[in-house]
């Protein structure tokens, strides 16, 4: 079928792919299912071909190519009928290298991402934990400096190549008190003293090793840090988008190969005297599929051409993820029914199809997760864009550079969809009494923190600009303020006057949670406890006004 993101290069590129899969893989899936891992060889044989570095530059041994290509990739994975083997190669080739790839240090390039591309080395990314798994803040696992090194303790789960893999990428809190702005990217060997793995059984993806990994007391070089410390957050949502998009595109190849194993069986099979792909209840059952799955594919296509066109393209890639992986599953489900009972045996590929599509719902984020990340786009109004405004908005006092916009939150609409930015995290406050600005005391309620607002002015950031701001509040006996800039000058009034060029809601609690520190203005932002109308406006608020306790 013709197709506006596809050339001709790509189609030549899938069919590469398809006659290796079939050729040198799918012949052994039996043997690799039943013995649950994959061979080194393998890996070595599609790092020979060009096919760990789709994405990677040339100079790093990649091939330098275009998403689309990852995509004809991507769809054809699934030839080989082992979903596990598509887990694992994905997360090899797209997850647990991307942040290598744009932050890490050449060092680590050479050490990790290099031989991962020519598949001498396999590798992991180790984020979710036994209590917390789409919840990132809350992970548990510490990284703490200890002269040239960090000490690692804690506990990791659900890791794809957990148990195989040669290194891993660990997320850990190197600032245990920060919520999401004390997470850190840590890359590691395997085999370190104190790293302890166990192999989980699953009902599907038996190919692929998933590993719960126990980290005590493991001593990794300082130099493994990628990028800057504690902002490991910002970089695990840079492969989001990406994560699931790759998670859909494997989708639709499962479903495209269900869908045509199913239709070579009903051909074959007879009943009551014709080809069971002769009824008409079955035809028509078929013709639904097949269209919601083409309708599927060209939203998978649409959200590759936004984040290849350097558009956030979070609510795409939830949707995508979200309307793939649920209609893989189904397909499966109705395409084993038209098997009959032998779509119930080992020996037709429905049985297998079918265990191994129950897992896609649930990894990369969870269906669930997808539909509230939608829910708040289309709901309420919030808006994403790229992560390096998070990092200029959020912790940093200099924004990171970032080779990435593919993923990230919070690029505003205006009223009345009104969308969430983070406010900048404060140092927390030692006590009541503790001194703030110019020896003033920090205050403890809402009144206290807007009066003592013009105490923490910067009026060099303000000299050339006049805005005027609307705070409401609900759960508040003060709920409205209003804070003018003029120039060098601030000024704060209870009540809203004059007319907003932007309005900031949320609630009195949250707002004094992150004045005082006790809440992480990042998750207050994920959470969408906080609303703006005007996001520029309230960018160069943020940096406007010191922290409480100053700095």
């Amino acid at each position: 079928m013709k197709s506006i993101y596809f050339g001709e290069e790509h189609e030549l590129f899938r069919q590469t792919v398809r006659q290796f899969i079939e050729s040198e893989v799918a012949p052994h899936a039996n043997a690799w299912e039943a013995a649950r891992r994959i061979p080194r060889s393998i890996w070595r044989r599609m790092g020979e071909m060009g096919l760990l570095g789709i994405l990677f530059p040339e100079a790093l041994g990649g091939s330098g190519a275009g998403l689309f290509h990852a995509l004809a990739f991507l769809e054809e994975l699934p030839r080989s009928r082992m979903g596990g083997f598509c887990a694992a190669v994905s997360v090899q080739q797209f997850i647990a290298t991307g942040a290598l790839f744009r932050r890490g240090t050449d060092a680590l390039k050479r050490r990790y991402l290099v031989p991962s591309i020519t598949g001498e080395k396999v590798g992991a990314i180790a984020i979710s934990e036994p209590d917390t798994g789409s919840d990132v803040a809350a992970i548990r696992t510490t990284a703490v400096r200890d002269a040239d090194e960090w000490v690692i303790n804690g506990a990791k789960t659900w890791i794809t190549n957990g148990v195989e893999g040669d290194f891993y990428v660990v997320a850990v809190k190197t600032d245990r008190d920060a919520g999401a702005g004390g997470i850190s990217l840590i890359a590691m060997d395997s085999d370190l003293p104190g790293i302890r793995t166990n192999r989980l059984r699953k009902m599907g993806w038996h190919s692929s090793d998933t590993a719960e990994i126990v980290f005590e007391s493991v001593r990794v070089p300082a130099s493994g840090l990628i990028g800057r410390e504690s902002r490991g957050f910002y970089y695990i949502m840079e492969t989001f988008a990406v994560e699931r998009l790759v998670t859909a595109a494997i989708g639709i190849g499962s479903s495209v190969l269900a869908l045509e194993e199913t239709l070579k069986y009903m051909e074959s099979r007879t009943a009551f005297g014709r080809p069971l792909n002769r009824f008409q209840a079955l035809r028509h059952r078929l013709a639904d599929l097949a269209t919601e799955l083409e309708a599927a594919r060209q939203l998978v296509y649409h959200t590759a051409w936004l984040l290849e066109n350097k558009e956030p393209a979070i609510r795409e890639s939830a949707m995508s993820k979200l309307l793939a992986t649920e209609l893989n599953k189904r397909l499966v489900d109705e395409c084993l029914q038209f098997y009959g009972g032998f779509g119930y045996v080992e020996e037709y590929p429905m049985e297998r199809f079918y265990r191994d599509a129950r897992a896609s719902t649930i990894a990369a984020g969870t269906s669930e997760i997808m539909r509230e990340i939608i829910g708040k786009t289309d709901i309420d109004g919030v808006a994403f864009a790229p992560v390096e405004d998070l990092e200029e908005t959020g912790m940093a006092e200099e924004a990171q550079t970032t080779a990435s916009r593919e993923a990230g939150l919070a690029q505003a609409a205006p009223e009345p969809a009104l969308p969430v930015l983070p406010v900048p995290p404060v140092p927390p406050v030692p006590s009541a009494a503790a001194s703030g600005p110019a020896g003033a005391t920090i205050p403890t309620d809402l009144p206290g923190f807007f009066q003592a607002l013009p105490l923490r002015h910067r009026p060099e950031k303000t000299i050339d600009w006049r805005s005027r701001f609307h705070f409401r509040f609900r759960e508040s006996a003060h709920p409205e303020w209003t804070v003018a800039i003029d120039g060098a000058s601030v000024s704060v009034s209870e009540g809203l006057t004059g007319t907003a060029d932007c309005v900031v809601q949320t609630t009195e609690k949250v707002y004094l949670d992150i004045e005082t520190g006790r809440q992480n203005p990042e998750t207050a932002f994920l959470m969408g406890k906080v609303k703006v109308s005007n996001v520029a406006a309230m960018m160069k608020y943020t940096k406007a006004f010191r922290p409480v306790a100053g700095r």
